[in-house]
């Protein structure tokens, strides 16, 4: 059976030169609304329909306990993206539908601020999430979803070193319409000092 000790222990903050990674707690909420708000029209063309209190903070509450009730089952583990030097909130990323057996996957979605866009903090947050799933969490693979037309979102799984496996139809419900995706996927064996094979 597959030890999953990460799971029971405080969750964890993963530092990098640039960006640092930690779970969201509820003193995020006006750094979290405010960056979002912004960035609204650059995020809704490649993510789910907002709700219409999806920046209250009754909302924000619920996922809160959300993100903590699938850390607690070890299916999912949120992190926002802070900028390592100066503590700013830039993004968020999620590693969800972990699995373990003989799978030992998981798949990331994320976001970044308009204002932080173009500037690599999200391909620093994916190699540094990574590093956590292949060597602390034991994974063996991590996938991507992307919208063929978001040349930003396949520009950052490139350079972070996804393959892309080719294209899933009407994958995703995204702004209120079904979209195809392409499938992006990085194996622990592929990534840089990943180490031998187990």
């Amino acid at each position: 059976m597959f030890p999953l000790p990460f799971f029971r222990r405080a969750p964890p903050a993963l530092k990098g030169k640039r960006v640092t990674l930690r779970m969201p707690v509820s003193s995020d909420f006006r750094e979290w609304a405010k960056l979002r708000g912004e960035s609204r029209a650059f995020l809704e063309p490649w993510e789910p329909s907002w709700a219409p209190d999806e920046l209250e903070k009754s909302a924000w509450r619920y996922r809160l306990r959300r993100y903590r009730e699938d850390y607690a089952r070890g299916t999912a583990i949120a992190f926002f993206i802070f900028e390592t030097d100066t503590g700013k909130l830039l993004g968020g990323v999620t590693l969800g539908n972990i699995r373990h057996g003989v799978s030992r996957s998981g798949h990331i979605g994320y976001w970044i601020g308009e204002k932080y866009a173009g500037r690599g903090y999200m391909a620093d947050a994916l190699e540094l999430l990574a590093q956590h799933a292949f060597h602390t969490m034991r994974l063996h693979r991590i996938e991507a979803a992307c919208i063929p037309g978001n040349k930003r979102s396949i520009r950052v799984l490139e350079k972070a070193g996804f393959t892309r496996e080719g294209l899933l139809r009407s994958y995703l419900k995204i702004n209120g319409g079904w979209q195809d995706h392409y499938l992006y996927a990085l194996i622990a064996d592929d990534q840089r000092g990943a180490g031998a094979k187990d």
